[in-house]
């Protein structure tokens, strides 16, 4: 029997409204949830860019040989990687070194980070005691509050505090994970009027979550989630983001985007065998996205799955994953742990090539080659380290390394000393000093 054209037309007309719906909603999460990894790394950098310059120069721990200082960078440059097992332990070090407010703030961050609440209300106790500042204190007991799902507790240690941008930031994650939107926005506009220039740039973050949502008003309510918590994500408040998530995945299994964030949440979280679920359900979908290949890569060298994250780390590089360089030490690392040497010597091959190669990237080197047996391509990169970095006191140790290696002993005792001088807690340089004698 032929249709009549009065109930065709219509049918039509509304199949295609729900086209135009999916494929909008599709374009919106597709351009932001690219932008995840990229916006946190940068927000990140500056951040810890920022940190060492606030502890050198507004609140000195000591002079330049202070191990203090030492170990609160060395623990920037863990929380640079996302490395916050490494960045506890750094910055716990710098604590007992004498540290002080500068040390304790971080770690109380990487601890966070690492769910590690019993350890952040120890770092509370001590803040305590060296006199952090009030509104820095209620912010991070708020926001351990929120993570052990004590909302009363939160609602009532922050409205009874004074008026911060701290306050204003924690009533805002509240209103958030309450799902009181409008709440939200006009903390957040707190925020964005107060004296604290992190927490103005996170309430950027999440504004623009909201701001995101408004261009279309017509999108369901699981989009706005989606997009909180991204962001969220980005202000590495995962642990906030993750009930939201699974609450969108729960009501839409296919939802690709959702998924994605919330793999690299419980990826970043240190839980990988549920950022393994996730992720492969993003990939079920989008198997040629670079970023689920890097995540899923980055989750099975959690897992000790080093062959399954070399694959998928390779794939994210094949379709052209930036930065490429963040791949392949990744590459290198889990070459290294799966006993491919000559694998993980090529990529730091690749990366002393860069343009914007470091020091570190020659370390791999030259440590790896040694490792091989290859000591005097060891000592070529070594020696051309020294002439990139000339002030770098590591350089010159792996050229002590390199020059050893080869039988220059002579050379290498004059590396040696070089790289003391540029840098006195070079343990390696020290060591091997006291060994070569007079």
């Amino acid at each position: 029997m032929k249709l009549s054209s009065r109930i065709v037309a219509p049918v039509i007309a509304a199949g295609l409204c729900v086209l135009a719906l999916v494929v909008l909603l599709w374009w919106q999460l597709t351009q932001s949830t690219a932008l995840l990894k990229t916006a946190t790394e940068r927000r990140d950098a500056a951040e810890a860019e920022q940190a060492v310059v606030t502890a050198t120069v507004t609140d000195p721990i000591g002079n330049p040989d202070d191990r203090a200082l030492y170990y609160l960078r060395e623990g920037d440059l863990h929380a640079l990687k996302g490395d916050w097992s490494g960045a506890e332990a750094a910055y716990a070090h710098s604590v007992s070194e004498g540290g002080g407010l500068p040390a304790l703030r971080k770690l109380a961050q990487a601890q966070l980070q690492r769910r590690n609440l019993d350890g952040v209300r120890r770092t509370i106790r001590e803040l305590k005691k060296e006199g952090a500042k009030p509104e820095d204190l209620l912010l991070l007991e708020s926001i351990v509050h929120l993570r052990s799902g004590e909302l009363v507790k939160a609602r009532s240690r922050l409205e009874g505090a004074d008026d911060s941008p701290q306050k204003h930031y924690g009533l805002a994650l509240l209103a958030i994970i309450q799902g009181n939107h409008n709440l939200a926005l006009a903390e957040l506009e707190q925020v964005l009027t107060g004296w604290e220039p992190v927490l103005r740039s996170y309430a950027r973050t999440l504004k623009a979550a909201y701001d995101e949502y408004a261009l279309f008003p017509e999108s369901p309510e699981l989009h706005r989630i989606t997009l909180v918590a991204r962001a969220l994500a980005q202000v590495q408040e995962c642990e906030l983001a993750l009930p939201l998530l699974i609450q969108v995945t729960d009501q839409d299994d296919d939802y690709r985007d959702a998924w994605i964030v919330q793999g690299y949440c419980e990826m970043t979280t240190e839980r990988p065998e549920q950022a393994l679920l996730s992720l492969e359900k993003a990939y079920n979908f989008d198997p040629r996205k670079p970023e689920i290949q890097y995540f899923l890569g980055r989750t099975y060298l959690a897992l000790r799955r080093y062959q399954d994250a070399i694959t998928f780390f390779e794939y994210a590089i094949t379709n052209r994953f930036e930065p490429a360089a963040e791949v392949r030490h990744y590459i290198a690392d889990a070459a290294l742990k799966d006993g491919r040497g000559e694998l993980a010597l090529k990529q730091y091959e690749l990366l002393t090539q860069e343009l914007n190669t470091t020091v570190a990237d020659y370390e791999g080197y030259v440590s790896t080659a040694l490792a091989l047996g290859k000591t005097q391509e060891a000592y070529v990169r070594a020696l051309e380290a020294t002439e990139r970095w000339p002030e770098s006191g590591k350089a010159y140790e792996l050229l002590g390394l390199g020059a050893l290696e080869t039988e220059k002993e002579a050379e290498a005792k004059a590396a040696f000393e070089k790289a003391m001088e540029l840098d006195p807690f070079l343990t390696v340089a020290k060591k091997k000093l006291e060994e070569i004698g007079d």
